[in-house]
């Protein structure tokens, strides 16, 4: 098979999917890392120094378009194989399986995907937009002025529809990473047996307590914890 066989093949796309969702895997851990910044609660000193070095380092933000191209990939593959996969079934099993051939998420991780890109949409309008393309207040560190972005959460945050909203789009990142996180690595080879428990159980834990610290961001910040 031709490599531009290969890349417009099922299993081809399913290994462009499993490489750019490690990607963004590593990307989850380094923005759940800055973000945990929040519960020093230094008035947002530390999370602003962290944000801002994530904002205006040059590596940083030739990563950044990296992981955009990286999420525009694995989104549209995520959206055809979710087509393909619908139009080779039409019809459904006669008696239904339920949880017993595959777990509920995993049979819905177009629909978890979809959830997600509509958070992402709107986090991106909420904070990503802002620190890039207008001027946020700014803040004295150490002797610099830098953009004030703790604020913003602060601001944000304070609307329970929006804690709640993000809430529940951490939940569909939890189910999502739930069975992503293994296929991924199934998918580009790694052996069935001990290995794949191991991943699992990664996986699970990963899952888990990444979306619950991101879920917990702001439920911190509404209800006080935080401030």
């Amino acid at each position: 098979m031709k490599w531009s066989e290969f890349f417009t093949s099922s299993i081809g796309k399913k290994f462009i999917m499993s490489l750019t969702g490690i990607f963004l895997i590593v990307f989850l851990v380094v923005h759940v890392g800055v973000n945990a910044c929040i519960w020093a609660n230094d008035g947002g000193q530390m999370f602003n120094i962290a944000a801002h070095f994530m904002g205006s380092t040059i590596l940083i933000r030739i990563a950044e378009v990296g992981l955009f191209a990286g999420l525009l990939i694995h989104i549209i593959q995520g959206l055809v194989l979710e087509v393909q996969n619908r139009s080779k079934r039409k019809t459904g099993y006669a008696v239904s399986m339920g949880n017993k051939g595959s777990t509920w998420y995993s049979r819905s991780m177009g629909l978890l995907g979809t959830l997600l890109l509509f958070f992402l949409i709107v986090h991106l309008r909420q904070f990503w937009a802002p620190s890039r393309f207008t001027d946020l207040p700014s803040i004295d560190i150490q002797g610099k002025e830098i953009p004030n972005q703790y604020a913003e959460i602060i601001r944000v945050f304070q609307s329970p529809v929006v804690v709640v909203f993000y809430v529940l789009c951490c939940s569909s990142l939890m189910y999502h990473l739930l069975h992503g996180f293994q296929s991924a690595f199934r998918t580009l080879g790694v052996p069935n047996g001990k290995y794949i428990g191991l991943i699992k159980s990664v996986g699970f834990g990963f899952a888990i307590i990444v979306s619950l610290a991101f879920a917990m961001m702001p439920v911190s910040v509404y209800l006080g914890w935080i401030s």
